[in-house]
């Protein structure tokens, strides 16, 4: 197979090299895949350059989300069958995605939903759950609340303004530039405004019913402490990460004053403490797909052919000119079409 292999840690994406490797080896319980998409990811930048909270020993194969076909199936024992057969079309996270092929256990795969492509299902495996689960499970979105989900145009965040919508919120969304503030709007955001405006908390309060505020914050940047501006009365804020680079400190008599609700959302987490509730938001997700309430946000500005492009990607994803989920189509036997 090719993929990209780490031996060492690098300065930065734009130093990764395609090579030639070993098929891998599945285990007694892990299916072989074919890849035919993977996604770019922070962290996937991060764990390159050796920052990231979970560091494989060398030498490791880069990537994680991604889309394609099941080649082999793990032998049960006891004769029990398995989820998907070979052929099957899967997507999920494991390590090794910017590769053609990769080894991963059934509890991190899901079939591609019918009508999706590749590239779109290899973005819905982080998204989607997070803001889901911090909406649905965490934030208890329901018909007419309003909604403020920041960096609106980012991968959560378009993920984020689609749930909200299906579940008959009121979306107002911020972003940085006029094209991912468009970007927003067309996955269905009925207000936008830059964040890049110092009044962008009171322009938000004009948007919402009587100017008391919105009723949910969905905030992966870190802008909590000036959201609590325009959050009404018993609002909830939802800390879904800190993509500005720095945790903030909250001026804590702003919540305890307008009642406040301060969330966290670690969806990754949910597989150490809270199992059985991953199934549950799964279900969820794929009724909203099901009734076309969902649908993939891959970033299409640019192309990304084939794994020597997944460098070009991640610098792009990185340097933040992007939208949505940025997805390397990985070509089969030299064919480009997926």
């Amino acid at each position: 197979m090719r993929g990209i292999e780490i031996k060492e840690y690098v300065k930065g994406p734009a130093e990764l090299k395609v090579t030639d490797l070993p098929d891998p080896t599945p285990k007694a319980d892990e299916y072989l895949i074919q890849v035919h998409a993977a996604a770019a990811n922070f962290f996937d930048i991060l764990q390159v350059q050796g920052k990231y909270q979970n560091q494989p020993p060398f030498p490791w194969v880069a990537g994680a989300e991604f889309a394609g076909t099941v080649i082999s199936a793990p032998s049960k024992a006891g004769g029990g069958g398995n989820k998907f057969k070979p052929g099957a079309r899967v997507f999920g996270a494991s390590q090794g995605a910017y590769a053609t092929r990769l080894c991963a256990k059934e509890s991190v795969l899901l079939p591609v939903p019918d009508g999706w492509s590749f590239q779109e299902a290899a973005g819905l495996f982080v998204t989607a759950p997070t803001s889901y689960g911090a909406l649905v499970v965490r934030a208890g979105v329901k018909q007419g609340d309003h909604v403020l989900v920041h960096a609106a145009a980012g991968g959560v965040g378009l993920a984020a303004v689609q749930v909200a919508k299906a579940f008959g919120a009121t979306v107002i969304a911020t972003a940085s530039t006029q094209r991912k503030l468009d970007i927003a709007r067309s996955f269905g955001a009925d207000h936008v405004v830059s964040y890049n405006d110092a009044e962008w908390p009171a322009k938000v309060k004009a948007l919402t019913p009587q100017k008391r505020g919105v009723d949910i914050v969905y905030d992966p940047v870190g802008l909590v402490d000036k959201s609590t501006k325009c959050t009404a009365w018993n609002g909830r804020i939802l800390v879904v990460g800190f993509a500005a680079g720095s945790i903030e400190k909250v001026a804590m008599n702003k919540v305890l004053l307008k009642n406040i609700s301060i969330v966290g959302i670690h969806w990754g987490a949910y597989a150490v403490h809270q199992r059985d509730m991953i199934p549950v938001v799964w279900r969820g997700i794929m009724d909203l797909v099901a009734q076309g309430k969902l649908k993939g946000t891959v970033y299409d500005d640019d192309e990304f052919v084939g794994l020597e492009r997944v460098k070009d990607a991640l610098v792009a994803l990185g340097g933040r000119g992007t939208w949505g989920k940025v997805v390397v189509k990985i070509p089969q036997g030299g064919n480009s079409k997926l």
